[in-house]
């Protein structure tokens, strides 16, 4: 059996090498791999079924790419929350900490498509140091998410290194890592990777499936591997116009999660991010599918759908109107349509609530 370094390094880098399989002219997507990095290993490759399917979508460059006069490079304003290269700390209690530039194959939806596998992206011995020691000055900071790039193509020691040096920080509680390697290149969840995680508990890792076709035997395995050692696995969705923008695929997607124990966390609209304007949907579109998926599949399989606020304002819950009135009487509205009413009690102000909890202390 091919080790995953070995399919890793087998991957395509040039759109020729994908379209002339499909009998397709490469011409004009070589200036945008020129922009914008191409890697597609041969896993996710196998995945492809036709031209622009929703795994094709995901991987294969697109003119509309170098056609983008919308959107920002770092719409996120990543870059003016750093206080050291490569980390994020836009949430009082937790940071971003960017550990890996490469990745298994190279998202044509990224967030980070302004850096992610070129020259911009530099990520050091000297900038992990420099992220590990503002994360031990800083005590607030409880929760820390090593993403990159993608942390799980680092090697395993220099992984366990990082992790080792996080759970010796004894203000960090939580860490989390933040990787599509599941999904795109399952072979990577060797037993010699879960050894490593499982050391270093409580540790979450959230992965990104977009598409039910995503969902393959290796995949299987891969989150088998990891949910056996403890290792609670969420998922976070791009919703993203000819890939999910469907509720009957997007309820596919999240009931076969379910199934094999990964939960459904965010369902992101897609950043405005250069480059990626051709993915996005509108909102109303995504507060349907939300509609298709409350109260007909369980709330397990219910992700939070989130606008991640352009300018740095973090994330941004969105929900349906079920609330229609709030008053002394709240007015609601399920799945179905249906109204129900519900009485309210007047709020405590803060004086009542003051004698309250001495009362009980």
């Amino acid at each position: 059996m091919e080790t995953w370094q070995k399919i890793l390094q087998a991957s395509l880098t040039r759109p020729a090498d994908v379209t002339r399989r499909f009998g397709i002219d490469p011409a004009p997507l070589e200036a945008v791999a020129a922009e914008y990095p191409m890697r597609i290993n041969p896993y996710y490759l196998s995945l492809i079924k036709e031209v622009n399917d929703s795994i094709w979508r995901q991987a294969v460059p697109a003119a509309e790419e170098l056609q983008d006069g919308v959107c920002p490079a770092d719409p996120l304003e990543e870059e003016n929350q750093s206080p050291v290269p490569n980390l994020v700390h836009r949430y009082p209690d937790r940071v971003l900490f960017l550990v890996c530039s490469e990745c298994a194959m190279y998202c044509r939806f990224c967030t980070r498509k302004r850096k992610v596998g070129g020259e911009n992206m530099q990520i050091t011995r000297e900038t992990i140091e420099g992220g590990l020691d503002y994360i031990r000055n800083h005590a607030e900071i409880r929760d820390v998410i090593l993403s990159g790039g993608d942390p799980l193509l680092l090697a395993d020691e220099k992984l366990d290194g990082i992790l080792k040096a996080l759970r010796a920080i004894p203000h960090v509680e939580i860490i989390r890592i933040g990787s599509r390697v599941p999904v795109v290149l399952p072979q990577r969840i060797t037993p010699a990777l879960v050894r490593v995680l499982r050391k270093y508990h409580p540790l979450y890792l959230n992965t990104h499936f977009n598409h039910p076709d995503e969902i393959t035997e290796q995949a299987v395995k891969a989150c088998a591997r990891l949910a056996d050692a403890g290792i609670p696995l969420g998922n976070q969705s791009v919703l993203l116009r000819g890939v999910n923008d469907d509720p009957a695929v997007m309820k596919r997607l999240m009931q076969k999660l379910l199934t094999i124990r990964v939960r459904p966390y965010y369902l992101y609209q897609a950043d405005m991010v250069r480059g990626t304007n051709h993915f996005r949907t509108s909102v109303e579109e995504g507060l349907e599918i939300i509609r298709a998926l409350r109260g007909h599949s369980s709330g397990l399989g219910v992700p939070a759908y989130v606008i991640d606020a352009p300018g740095g304002g973090g994330k941004i819950p969105l929900l349906p109107d079920y609330l229609q009135s709030l008053g002394e009487e709240v007015v609601l509205k399920n799945y179905l349509g249906d109204t129900y009413r519900y009485a309210n009690v007047a709020p405590e102000v803060p004086e009542e609530r003051r004698r309250v909890v001495n009362a009980q202390g």
